[in-house]
Parts: structure tokens; sequence; C-alpha cells
């Protein structure tokens, strides 16, 4: 295993913990990440990443949430942060906030808009509010530019449909 010492940057740190990550190394990950923020408290794409371990590795969703907020203070342009972050919180069915933090990430540049009007249609719809949660599936395919994904977006606009039709 490489030590620490090989790496000559945070950013070849953080390449490598991004490497043992895809490799599912993620106890190593989170050992290099954890260093990486040790030697500097303001490198935000490692809360990112640290953020995702702890959201999709550990489901420790409470320091997920701090990572991701430190991550968005330090990498405030970093379109992967928004994504994770609102992901998490529509985990935790926290509607309000992210209805906030959807309407802030939607301007962010470089941002997945179909994956955002992804997650506006299934926090309405996990909400019973259908009818805007298929406008919402309507403006993900209207941004998307892969078949699979408007397929998916077209079942989603389906199920609401049916979700009407029996309420």
């Amino acid at each position: 295993m490489d030590s620490f010492d090989n790496y000559g940057t945070l950013d070849q740190l953080y390449f490598k913990a991004t490497r043992e990550i895809e490799e599912d190394k993620i106890a190593d990950a989170f050992e290099t990440l954890s260093r990486i923020i040790e030697q500097d408290t303001e490198f935000g794409k490692a809360y990112n990443l640290l953020g995702w371990v702890y959201y999709n590795k550990y489901n420790n969703y409470n320091k997920a949430e701090e990572c991701f907020k430190l991550a968005m203070k330090y990498v405030s342009e970093n379109p992967s942060v928004y994504q994770n972050y609102a992901s998490l919180l529509l985990t935790l069915e926290k509607f309000e906030t992210l209805k906030e933090h959807l309407d802030h990430a939607i301007n962010i540049p470089g941002i997945n808009k179909p994956e955002i009007w992804n997650k506006y249609g299934t926090m309405y719809e996990l909400q019973g509010q259908y009818d805007q949660a298929i406008q919402a599936y309507k403006e993900a395919i209207k941004y998307s530019l892969i078949n699979e994904d408007i397929e998916a977006y077209e079942k989603s606009i389906l199920r609401s449909k049916k979700k009407i039709a029996i309420n």
C-alpha cells in the first residue's frame, strides 16, 4: 500500500481516495480523506467525498449532512456536492430544506439539471403533489439527452398519473 508521503499534493491524495472508493476500499478512502482534512480543513472536495462515504456506505446521515454543508461552504460551485446533498435530504424526507436547496442548486453552473428536476419530481410525488411531480418530470425530460433517463422520467410520470387516479 502506498504511504501518504508518496503523494505530493492534497489533490493527489483526493484522487487516491477516489480510486480507493472505485475499488471498494472504503476504509482506506476514509483514512485518506481524513488525512486530507487534517492537512487542510477547508478542502471542500474531500468533505463532499467523505459525506458521500458517510451517506452511501455507513448510513451515518448526520455526519454526511455535516460534511456536505462544509463542502458547499468551501467549494460552493461544485455541482456534485449539491446533487449528493439533495439525495440525502430526499432520503431523510426533509422536504422544506430540500425545496430550498433544489431552488439554489438548479442555478449552479454544470449542475445535472435532469437529475435536479427528477429530485423535484420525487419530492413532490412523495408529498402527494402529483401534478407538480409530473411537471418536474417533464422538465427533467426537457433537459435530458440520455434515452434511458428519459424513459425513466416517462415511467415516473405514468406512476404519478396512476396515483392521481386512485386518489
